[in-house]
């Protein structure tokens, strides 16, 4: 059986959310509806930052989040780069189907955050991970500044996006990933 992969570029808002790093306008729900999950369905913000105060769609409120600071009162405080801070959510939340992550874009990036945001998550390394806790269909997506790795072994691309907020700024990959082993 064959498959097309989804590729596109969306060119979107800039968010009102004053925080760095923050969804473009109208990102959430698109980035939701390629994971294959509905608004009900409980989907994990790895590296979440302040997604609660996303003013868009997308947020679902069975949604959790996920962040190393603890400052930002996620509902997990984890490392995004340590596999048993997954697996120690998933025995919390057992019913994830997709887990959405958006890292800092670059260890220069992630000086714009707290202190405690200076362990560098690794995009490949979340890819890695989420694909590891994920059951089988299970998706993860990634916003980074370039096309992440995935383990080809476990998992096989299923969207790709260029993702642009004006003319002159940095663009971004939105990349979906399903595990199939």
């Amino acid at each position: 059986m064959s498959y097309r992969r989804i590729t596109d570029t969306w060119n979107l808002a800039r968010s009102k959310v004053k925080f760095f790093g923050v969804y473009p306008s109208g990102f959430l729900s698109i980035a939701r509806a390629l994971l294959g999950v509905n608004c009900t369905d409980r989907v994990p913000h790895v590296c979440s930052g302040k997604v609660r105060e996303y003013p868009y769609e997308g947020f679902g409120p069975n949604d959790v989040t996920f962040d190393l600071d603890a400052a930002l009162t996620p509902d997990i405080v984890g490392d995004a780069n340590e596999l048993a801070d997954y697996e120690c959510s998933l025995e919390r939340y057992p019913d994830i189907k997709a887990i959405l992550a958006d890292p800092p874009y670059s260890e220069d990036g992630a000086d714009n955050y707290s202190p405690s945001r200076r362990k560098f998550p690794n995009v490949n390394t979340i890819i890695r991970n989420a694909i590891e806790v994920l059951p089988p269909g299970g998706k993860v997506g990634v916003l980074p500044l370039h096309w992440p790795r995935y383990p080809k072994d476990k998992a096989k691309q299923v969207a790709l996006a260029g993702v642009y907020v004006g003319n002159g700024d940095v663009g971004r990959t939105y990349a979906v990933f399903e595990k199939i082993a």
